[in-house]
């Protein structure tokens, strides 16, 4: 589990679920010009995480951007794969808020995964 949901736990708070970029990552050009370093820092400091009271998203390493949102504030998660997607096991979330605030995430492992956990635990 990553360092920052584990400091933003609140009382009885626990992780149902965790997961991370998918290692296609590794295959954008991105990759190469940085010599793979670009996503192997993204991979260890993004962290995504499904709690029993909400979900937490941190992107960045120096910088940082966070999504913290109380599971029923939470409308629907979205789950968009590619052919490639589907066989390797990623894709692409989009997280609706109430209010129509919407946080698209690209890449990420076990997308499907990640929505059965947080239809699961907003019933």
């Amino acid at each position: 589990m990553g360092n920052y949901v584990d400091n933003n736990l609140i009382k009885g708070e626990t992780v149902a679920f965790e997961t991370t970029y998918h290692w296609i990552i590794f295959l954008h050009w991105r990759s190469f010009l940085t010599l793979f370093i670009a996503p192997a820092l993204a991979r260890w400091a993004d962290e995504f995480a499904i709690t029993n009271h909400r979900i937490i998203i941190k992107i960045g390493l120096i910088s940082r951007r966070t999504l913290e949102m109380n599971l029923n504030k939470v409308e629907t998660v979205k789950v968009d794969q590619s052919i490639l997607g589907r066989i390797l096991g990623y894709g692409t979330i989009s997280i609706v808020g109430t209010g129509g605030t919407t946080e698209v995430f690209e890449n990420i492992n076990h997308p499907i995964d990640f929505r059965k956990k947080f239809l699961e635990l907003s019933l």
